[in-house]
């Protein structure tokens, strides 16, 4: 009778919880990934196809593999922290779902790109908490820079800094007594004329600085003000190097015009990068001595 009351029991016990768990975790995942991949099927194409057409966002192909790597290799730290899902994560994804609205009816591309770092912000934050989103704040951050900048914001700064190397550039030639004159962003030869256009501006060279800046704060300096510093020494290094560029540019022209504007012109961009790497690279150095 005890053995018969024993098997009736076995039978209608429930299912072992910790078998049921792991496929109710991946439904879970896979039914977050498939709402995001619905909402940014025709954002995430839009993004890739701009870093193929624009050099100056092509570093963006970079950015998310560089993110995921990091992130793998802190997975230690960010599981170390308890799990803690914390409902108010609810207000970031909202946050999210409204960037992308707003980019959505205005027809502004960086408002909808951008809502998806806010949105696995969110996630992170409202399944994990906000110890592992902290620990999560960098490859986030870095995520963000993929994005490009704004148009608006393009052109706003595109232009003084047009300006900003024609002038300086005009006031080096000269120095070196070279027979120049400046007319807004057109620098006058003795032979021809360039004309400061907005690729070469600095902006892109920026862009790319302040990106590596930050990979190389946060993988070679350990205090945050260090890697602050960093970041904001990357402008003026990055305005600096374009400078020398356009000055470069200009002494090549009047020496011979085909010989400026055919293979140093296209060389020269990607010079004015390992030039600015190899100065940021000096100064991260610097200010770890002095500030770590």
């Amino acid at each position: 009778m005890a053995a018969t009351a024993t098997a009736d029991l076995e039978r209608v016990k429930p299912p072992d919880s910790r078998k049921a768990g792991p496929s109710l975790l991946w439904l879970q995942v896979a039914l977050v990934v498939g709402l995001i991949a619905a909402l940014f099927w025709s954002v995430v194409p839009a993004l890739v196809l701009d870093w193929w057409e624009d050099p100056g966002t092509s570093h963006g192909f970079l950015i998310p593999p560089l993110a995921l790597y990091i992130a793998w290799t802190r997975r230690n730290l960010t599981f170390a922290q308890p799990q803690a899902p914390d409902g108010r994560g609810l207000l970031l994804i909202l946050t999210a779902c409204i960037v992308f609205l707003v980019g959505k009816l205005g027809a502004e591309f960086f408002l909808t790109r951008i809502s998806l770092v806010i949105l696995l912000a969110g996630l992170a934050w409202t399944f994990w908490g906000a110890g592992r989103l902290q620990t999560l704040a960098f490859p986030l951050v870095l995520l963000a820079t993929m994005v490009p900048l704004p148009v608006i914001v393009y052109n706003v700064l595109a232009a003084p800094l047009q300006l900003f190397a024609s002038n300086v550039s005009t006031d080096i030639l000269q120095f070196f007594a070279m027979p120049v004159y400046r007319e807004g962003n057109v620098i006058h030869l003795a032979e021809t004329s360039l004309a400061v256009a907005e690729a070469c501006s600095g902006l892109r060279s920026l862009s790319s600085l302040a990106v590596l800046s930050l990979l190389v704060g946060f993988l070679y300096c350990s205090r945050f003000r260090t890697r602050a510093a960093l970041f904001l020494l990357a402008i003026p290094i990055a305005i600096g190097v374009n400078v020398l560029r356009v000055t470069g540019t200009a002494f090549l022209a009047d020496y011979d015009q085909q010989l400026a504007l055919g293979f140093y012109h296209s060389f020269s961009g990607w010079l004015v990068f390992l030039a600015g790497f190899g100065i940021v690279w000096a100064v991260a150095k610097g200010l770890r001595a002095l500030l770590d």
